[in-house]
């Protein structure tokens, strides 16, 4: 049974720092596209950043670049979400998903596409001004 768990999440001041993790169980997450996506109350889910399985390329949302670091750590199977300078409008529920590593599921165009064959639950941030 394949299980993506996100934790890290939680409330944090404007301008701090929070980094996220998502444990995968299952499957191996070298042979996938990592991505970290969010969604805040009334809004649609957003692509956050991404990581390729292979180059480990990476693609970020313009309102994240320059703030937020996606890594992954094959041998513990495990990803990050480093988030930095955290702002108010970051608050959202963030989630995890796995899509498997071909031609046409690169980084930026799974964050973009929203492609994910296994999704993790979500661990909420709160940022508070």
């Amino acid at each position: 049974q394949v299980q993506l768990v996100e934790s890290g999440g939680g409330l944090v001041q404007s301008g701090g720092s929070v980094r996220l993790s998502c444990a995968a169980s299952g499957l191996r997450l070298d042979y996938y596209t990592i991505g970290w996506f969010r969604q805040a109350p009334g809004k649609e889910r957003e692509g956050v950043s991404c990581i390729g399985s292979g180059d480990g390329s990476t693609y970020s949302a313009d309102s994240v670049k320059g703030r937020f670091t996606i890594s992954r750590d094959n041998a513990k199977n495990t990803v990050y979400l480093q988030m930095n300078s955290l702002e108010p409008e970051d608050t959202a529920v963030y989630y995890c998903a796995a899509v498997k590593a071909s031609w046409w599921s690169g980084s930026q165009t799974m964050c973009k596409a929203k492609l994910g064959d296994y999704w993790g639950k979500g661990t909420l941030v709160t940022v508070s001004s």
